[in-house]
């Protein structure tokens, strides 16, 4: 099984980063930005990830593209593409650049929602969350596309048992 961490908005933790890092066994690790970290800090290392608009490292990309197990991710903080308004905006980037999966920030609300072929993941904040008041990241897991896996964690590790999301993509 195919297994990618999502976290966002972290604003300068690190050893709640390390903790997350070491806990679960991924192919892959995103941080959507707002790590408030720079690139060349340990916590950060393994990490795909983005510019966010606390953060000062300006070596960061402003989005990311990365394939995994024929899954192509967009990863972005979400400003730049006015993600607290509607999720048009990233879901017309993510289209232009043939990706599937959309991971991004910003909000500080955890979700997923599947839009027509593409499936769109907020992981939260693990230090300020908004409309929950636990603190979470993402895991996302398949075997195949048509049956994808969305589960939200607290910091702490807890599974959120009312936060799955199971999508379909063809």
């Amino acid at each position: 099984m195919t297994k990618v961490l999502i976290v966002s908005d972290s604003h300068g933790l690190t050893t709640e980063l390390e903790m997350i890092k070491q806990r679960h066994y991924v192919d892959a690790m995103i941080h959507c930005g707002d790590s408030e970290l720079g690139m060349d800090d340990k916590e950060m290392a393994g990490f795909y990830t983005v510019m966010g608009n606390c953060d000062v490292d300006n070596r960061y990309p402003e989005e990311q593209t990365l394939t995994v197990n024929d899954l192509k991710f967009l990863i972005v903080h979400g400003h730049l593409h006015q993600v607290k308004r509607n999720l048009l905006h990233v879901a017309y980037r993510a289209e232009e650049l043939g990706a599937q999966i959309i991971c991004f920030g910003h909000t500080h609300i955890a979700g997923a929602e599947q839009q027509g072929n593409q499936l769109l993941i907020n992981p939260g904040s693990i230090r300020l969350p908004r409309g929950r008041k636990e603190k979470t990241y993402a895991i996302m897991e398949w075997d195949v596309k048509e049956e994808i896996r969305v589960q939200f964690y607290t910091v702490d590790g807890e599974q959120l048992k009312d936060s799955s999301y199971t999508a379909s993509l063809s």
